[in-house]
């Protein structure tokens, strides 16, 4: 695929406001510190985002309940940690991994289960329809929460971290969490391994030609109303899994942390462009790098940084960084 110059400026973006970030601290151990604890925490947020992307992008739905996974895939998630109490305070790092594998197990099963429920009750109806798209999935995520609640309760719940990922990496007055370490890991390969799916795969391929074409793709014998139930139920899982990493990252867990995220999630897809995989991944490094910086320069401004980056880029590029316009 040819890349022009258009598609290069929003990726020097970054790199951009990780040098003004640097001359604003001073400090090149906390400028590090910082930049890294942005970084994984944006890779947490493109995890969950992504699968709203990618559901918008492939099938054209607004699905504004995309946070009831969020929650459901960490509850589920937490639940595990407590049947596994002891293997999370194992010091065998072994143990820890069949935990924390179990957990995201769980929590990405349950929440395709769940997705493909939902998408056959509520969604289904109303493809095509935007605005009742919108006042459907709301009311499924109100309606998913109470449910949330009347299982495991309305009460705060602490989420454990594993023993192996706690404490820091240290090396003089540079220090990052282990876990900041392993979340990054893992929304890179959640972002690798969507980028192979839709680009080397068979049903990569399908997928987007559906989009493009989709009487060509049926006339061909291929079930394209099977191949989008399966790309929001993706998306579902991808929630889920990013739900279990908020979790640990936040270490305590409310009914209401879907709805909370829901318009952090909107601001990142925007910023990169509906139905963007880079931009929703670039969106979500800016949204983390720019809340971490702005928190120890200007904690007052930290609560806006969000908004102030959509709206520049808004202004910048209405479509955002890679909308059907850039792309």
């Amino acid at each position: 695929m040819k890349i022009n110059q258009a598609d290069l400026i929003p990726i020097l973006i970054v790199p951009a406001l990780m040098l003004i970030g640097f001359l604003a601290i001073g400090s090149l151990s906390t400028w590090l510190t910082l930049t890294i604890a942005g970084l994984a925490m944006g890779m947490i947020i493109y995890t969950i985002a992504s699968g709203l992307t990618v559901v918008f992008g492939l099938m054209d739905v607004l699905n504004f309940g995309h946070g009831v996974f969020i929650t459901l895939g960490a509850y589920l998630a937490v639940s595990i940690f407590a049947g596994m109490h002891g293997f999370l305070l194992s010091p065998d790092i072994l143990r820890n991994l069949l935990a924390i594998g179990a957990a995201i197990a769980l929590a990405v099963v349950g929440t395709a289960i769940a997705g493909a429920i939902f998408e056959r009750l509520l969604v289904k109806p109303v493809y095509g329809d935007h605005l009742m798209q919108i006042l459907v999935t709301m009311g499924g995520l109100i309606v998913g929460e109470e449910l949330i609640k009347v299982v495991w309760g309305v009460e705060q719940v602490n989420v454990p971290i594993p023993a192996f990922l706690k404490g820091v990496f240290a090396y003089g007055d540079f220090a990052v969490e282990k876990f900041r370490v392993y979340a990054f890991a893992v929304g890179l390969i959640a972002f690798l391994g969507q980028m192979y799916v839709f680009s080397q795969t068979k049903t990569g391929l399908l997928i987007r030609a559906s989009v493009h074409d989709r009487e060509m793709v049926e006339a061909l014998g291929y079930g394209v109303r099977r191949l989008f139930v399966g790309t929001f139920i993706a998306g579902c899982a991808l929630a889920g899994l990013g739900g279990v990493m908020w979790g640990m990252y936040q270490q305590t867990l409310v009914p209401q942390i879907g709805s909370q995220m829901t318009v952090l999630i909107f601001i990142v897809v925007i910023i990169g462009g509906l139905g963007s995989t880079w931009g929703a991944l670039l969106g979500s490094i800016l949204v983390g790098i720019v809340a971490n910086y702005a928190g120890f320069l200007a904690p007052t401004f930290a609560l806006f940084s969000n908004i102030a980056i959509m709206t520049a880029v808004l202004l910048w590029r209405p479509q955002g960084l890679y909308g059907a316009a850039a792309r």
